[in-house]
């Protein structure tokens, strides 16, 4: 039964679409509060893009998740599912640029110093350059970062890296990416910090981080795991309509292997692609709603995982690969995220991972020819030789990222304003509200969907709308009168 202020009671469920971070939290949040629900997952595991992929004695993740947030029932909502399971790991990641390694998050005085003096010299007028004529008005991300840290840098550590990752040119995607990505950064700052007394005031990311002993996907099977019964998930089951009236959904039909099932639903927390939630409507919207979703774009990855006869090959839990000639974007070392992950001390487990569109070239690459590339490019990198590696593992993610191109915030104003005359919908997560969540950033919009459903009033889709990382400053999660609306989440600022 739901029940909350000013809502009324029903016996029919909470319908959860997707078992991924979000739709995982949401069914947790409702299980404590005695809320009936079910998950409806059209893949065969939980975790989503946070999943960990088992082969043999060996695990990975797709895509690497740190676990760094500053939301305080996030990270408890952690310690109370994993305890002792959640180790803490110094963070190393750093970018490979022309033959050489550059600390990532970018230091800028470390890569001015890095580049030598002939680039740095390049580096600091190009600058300037932008400082005297900035781009305007700032659309793109190319006209973001430029007049931040001028062409040079721009070409050197973003352009290449950011097209291999979004397959448009950064000129199509939009200065919201930028501005919520790139933090903590400032050319001018960074300078100044190398002067004599210089870098008092610079705030930077944390350094460390926490992670599962067994991988991202450790979490979210236990958190399945501990919902009581199992008739509530259930996997291999896809939504294929939504059907509502009178300005609330009324039931979810779904098909598994044995047909299709219409579920009634009191809510609906939807985390499935926002693209593909319009689309199941029923009835649809009008065409102009339908027209937005459609042009939503999502950008799709394949990770290939290498066991090297190798240990030790690099110190990173991450390797950005800004080389145009290589198709990787980046390299994981999961041994360096944790050792129980490979197993064996004598062995690397590599992860190389190539950005795509669903149907293009490297996406319906067969999977000899991806493993065959991978281990190419792992010699040519100098990492380690192609005969050393022992096997290979390929795995295709859909809709990893949501695009942020031209256009795309309108198309999304188009689709919420819609989207609210349905009183128990409930978009929430990275592909939900069409938005490029971290992990933690999923898991409180689902908190703050779950409390709604309770009564209060929240907007969830202010998570992560400030352009700012969550890591970086404190969130605290704090309820609303019912009947209120709460406050936004706070603008953030970086943390010292």
């Amino acid at each position: 039964m739901v029940t909350g202020a000013g809502a009324r009671a029903t016996a029919d469920p909470v319908v959860v679409v997707g078992a991924g971070p979000a739709g995982l939290t949401a069914a947790r949040e409702l299980d404590r509060a005695g809320v009936d629900f079910v998950v409806l997952e059209m893949d065969g595991t939980v975790g989503g893009l946070s999943r960990t992929v088992r082969h043999g004695g060996y695990r990975f993740d797709i895509g690497g998740h740190r676990f760094l947030t500053k939301v305080p029932a996030v990270e408890e909502m952690w310690r109370e599912v994993l305890g002792s399971e959640l180790v803490r790991r110094e963070r190393r990641s750093r970018i490979l640029y022309r033959g050489r390694y550059f600390d990532y998050p970018l230091r800028i005085g470390t890569v001015l110093r890095g580049l030598g003096p002939a680039y740095a010299a390049r580096a600091v007028l190009s600058f300037a350059a932008a400082r005297l004529a900035p781009r305007r008005p700032e659309r793109s991300m190319e006209d973001w970062v430029v007049n931040r840290f001028g062409d040079f840098l721009y070409r050197a550590f973003f352009k290449t890296y950011t097209e291999k990752v979004w397959g448009v040119p950064c000129a199509e995607i939009g200065a919201e990416w930028a501005a919520q990505r790139i933090r903590g950064l400032s050319f001018a700052r960074a300078v100044g910090a190398m002067l004599p007394g210089g870098g008092r005031g610079i705030k930077s990311l944390a350094e460390s981080f926490h992670y599962p002993r067994l991988g991202p996907g450790q979490l979210w099977e236990a958190v399945a795991g501990g919902l009581g019964e199992p008739h509530r998930l259930h996997l291999h089951t896809r939504v294929v309509s939504i059907r509502h009236a009178g300005g609330r959904v009324r039931s979810v039909v779904s098909r598994n292997g044995r047909g299709e099932v219409s579920t009634p639903a009191a809510h609906v927390v939807s985390s499935m692609p926002l693209r593909d939630l319009v689309e199941a409507l029923d009835p649809p919207p009008p065409d102009a709603v339908l027209q937005a979703a459609r042009a939503l774009r999502y950008r799709d990855f394949v990770t290939v995982a290498l066991v090297v006869d190798r240990p030790g090959l690099f110190p990173d839990q991450w390797l950005y690969v800004h080389d145009p000639a290589l198709r990787v974007g980046r390299i994981q070392n999961y041994g360096n995220w944790s050792p129980d992950l490979v197993g064996e001390p004598a062995r690397s487990l590599l992860g190389l991972e190539y950005f795509c569109f669903e149907g293009d070239g490297l996406w319906t690459l067969p999977d000899g020819e991806m493993a065959a590339l991978a281990r190419r490019e792992v010699e040519t990198l100098g990492i380690a030789p192609a005969a050393s590696v022992r096997e290979a593992m390929v795995v295709r993610m859909r809709h990893a990222y949501p695009v942020y191109d031209a256009g795309y915030a309108e198309r999304l104003a188009v689709i919420r304003g819609w989207l609210q005359r349905l009183a128990n919908l409930h978009p929430v997560g990275r592909n939900g509200l069409h938005r490029y969540n971290n992990q933690d950033h999923s898991m409180l919009t689902a908190m703050l969907a779950v409390r709604n459903i309770l009564g209060e009033r929240h907007d969830v889709w202010a998570v992560n709308a400030d352009c700012e990382y969550l890591e970086e400053a404190r969130v605290e999660l704090r309820a609303a009168a019912p009947g209120r609306v709460s406050a936004p989440p706070p603008r953030l600022e970086p943390a010292a």
